[in-house]
């Protein structure tokens, strides 16, 4: 799909212009997903570290005791599947009445509020990601709602990997279990 078959509110958008060309066009998934996943894995590290040494003893998320395997299904494949219909169903409602660079900061912004009502300051480096998500499905939903969804949750799930492994397996990083 070409730049050229894109609606013209999305081209239109500034902040959506200011994307890098894999990002502004709904293709090349293999290259978008891995890419999208190292900006916003990159960005939320860098804005974890930043909330760590501004408020060094921040609580932090309880995780109920559960067997490795379902700590990793529900934080890398249930949680992303979940949370990218809901962002795109918001998303296009939101679409309705703003533009979708607005849509998407809104997005962006409530997802980091959600996530902040059980530990406050988790959500200041849970925007990022959002950001980078809510922008992927407002982009490859022109190819069809389940395809936003899906380069969506992909890279939401990319996210949430690693610290899903940590968790289900503490001992590989030699942290308190």
């Amino acid at each position: 799909m070409a730049t050229a078959n894109l609606p013209v509110a999305l081209l239109d958008d500034p902040y959506l212009r200011l994307l890098p060309p894999p990002f502004r066009e709904p293709r090349r998934a293999w290259l978008v997903i891995p890419l999208a996943w190292l900006l916003s894995f990159l960005g939320s590290v860098a804005l974890a570290a930043l909330v760590h040494w501004i408020v060094p003893n921040a609580q932090s998320v309880d995780i109920p005791k559960l067997p490795p395997w379902a700590i990793i299904f529900a934080f890398a494949i249930f949680s992303p599947v979940v949370e990218s219909i809901l962002m795109g169903l918001a998303l296009k409602l939101f679409m309705r009445w703003v533009s979708p660079g607005l849509a998407i900061l809104i997005s962006a912004v409530g997802w980091g509020i959600l996530h902040s009502v059980e530990v406050p300051i988790w959500g200041l480096a849970i925007w990022w990601p959002f950001l980078i998500f809510s922008t992927l499905f407002v982009i490859w939903q022109v190819r069809g709602f389940w395809t936003g969804v899906g380069v969506a949750a992909a890279t939401h799930g990319l996210q949430n990997l690693g610290p899903s492994l940590a968790l289900a397996y503490p001992h590989w990083l030699h942290l308190p279990g």
